[in-house]
């Protein structure tokens, strides 16, 4: 044996150490009678969650129709009810254990069983009641694999051993058990940031009196924010000195003022337009560069415009302050177009403003406010007399609203109701000299 390797040396004498334990356990009469607590005290728990389960899903489950908080929480506590007969017999084995202890003076076999009933309440608990994937992941690899070692009373051997476990990397030297505390402690910070982020957005965006802008500002300040603070819990933890953030704050600027000048120039920009609310979420826009649409979304880096044919564009926000943009929707204002027409040179034009902008006023999206239609004399064509009527409507006319076909239609069967002739093209052609015999 002085020859195996110190991990099997190490793993014999754990072995050997419960197997004395085990032996003193089988020829101990206290022993005994701390395992036939332990049924007792597993029998007492499965019969009452047997009797009782029924009893208690029946009280809490709420109405179907009921939708309140109180409801809700209800719902949310049925799903605990697994960890009852686990739970129970937990708490039975610990006043079992006070008894033995005070009798016997010794509780070892009892609190073994209550670790184990500890392993399978966690065990119940990844399995059945988590339903959130990286939070049932956690739970599986992480929660049950510890509380299995608890069983036996290797958890504290284990995290002293991880402790002792050194890592260096030049300069720097962190144990293992620290790297792992901050694996766990960073992902269970940065899940629940997620969760408070999707909450806080939910919650911001059903307040309708706010301004678009104002509440898009509003879900990036609140997400910057539980990002941050998760940031610097994560550091605490760690034990890592937030002093040290000096000089990397420092480092991050000298890389904002010489690499990465755009990125910061376009989180700027975004910021300002969330404070103006000039350009926001749901407003068409159109750019100098040729670029139009509907803002869809709007990031850190650069604003989504979403084309009338489906396509999306990726603006930077900085486009939107150093170039001019014209916004045909901002604060729901009204829009004005216009739809050309002719008239023959037989018809008496001062008839023509009238009929056309009756009709076209019956239009059920034209407005009276902030002008009613219009219908203007534009000039005399080569065919026909030009005429176009203006008029205003609370919208884009885009896929969805067809104003302008719509207007052209009711200028169509307005002209024809009143015999006005709209005229063909007409072209003179003059021949010089004499024309050909045939």
């Amino acid at each position: 044996m002085e020859n195996q390797p110190e991990f099997v040396t190490n793993m014999l004498g754990y072995f050997w150490s419960a197997w004395d334990v085990a032996q003193g356990w089988l020829l101990s009469p206290a022993a005994w009678s701390q395992f036939a607590l332990l049924l007792i005290a597993f029998g007492s728990a499965w019969y009452i969650n047997r009797k009782f389960s029924p009893v208690i899903q029946r009280l809490i489950t709420p109405p179907e129709e009921q939708t309140h908080i109180i409801a809700r929480l209800r719902r949310y506590a049925l799903v605990f009810l697994p960890l009852l007969l686990p739970l129970l017999a937990y708490a039975f084995t610990g006043i079992g254990e006070s008894v033995t202890r005070s009798v016997f003076g010794s509780g070892a076999v009892i609190a073994f069983g209550k670790r184990l009933f500890l392993f399978l309440a966690a065990r119940a608990f990844a399995h059945e009641i988590v339903k959130d994937p990286f939070l049932k992941l956690l739970a599986k690899f992480v929660l049950v694999p510890a509380l299995a070692l608890n069983v036996f009373g290797l958890l504290e051997l284990a995290t002293d051993y991880l402790t002792n476990t050194v890592i260096g990397l030049g300069n720097i030297s962190f144990s293992v058990m620290s790297l792992v505390r901050g694996v766990i402690a960073g992902a269970l910070l940065f899940w629940l940031g997620r969760w408070s982020n999707e909450h806080s957005v939910t919650y911001i965006e059903r307040q309708e009196e706010m301004r678009p802008a104002t509440r898009q500002l509003a879900v990036k300040a609140a997400e910057i924010t539980i990002f941050g603070v998760a940031f610097l819990l994560l550091l605490n933890i760690m034990g890592i000195n937030l002093s040290t953030l000096a000089v990397l704050g420092g480092a991050i600027g000298v890389g904002l003022g010489f690499g990465l000048q755009k990125i910061a120039s376009n989180f700027i920009s975004g910021v300002i337009l969330l404070l103006e609310g000039q350009a926001t979420v749901g407003d068409f826009v159109a750019l100098d560069g040729g670029e139009e649409g509907k803002i869809v979304k709007m990031t850190a880096r650069a604003a989504i415009l979403e084309t009338f044919d489906g396509r999306w564009i990726m603006v930077p926000n900085e486009d939107f302050i150093t170039t001019r943009v014209v916004n045909y929707s901002d604060s729901g204002s009204a829009n004005r177009y216009e739809a050309p027409f002719s008239v023959s040179y037989d018809t008496d034009i001062n008839l023509v403003p009238a009929i056309v902008e009756a009709a076209v006023a019956k239009h059920p999206d034209v407005l009276d406010l902030p002008y009613p239609p219009d219908c203007e004399l534009r000039g005399f064509g080569d065919s026909g007399i030009d005429f176009a009527v203006e008029f205003w409507v609370n919208g884009l006319d885009d896929g969805p609203n067809k104003y302008s076909s719509d207007v052209l239609f009711i200028v169509w069967n307005a002209l024809k109701e009143n015999n006005i002739e709209i005229p063909y093209p007409h072209r003179v052609v003059e021949i010089k000299g004499q024309i050909p015999e045939t």
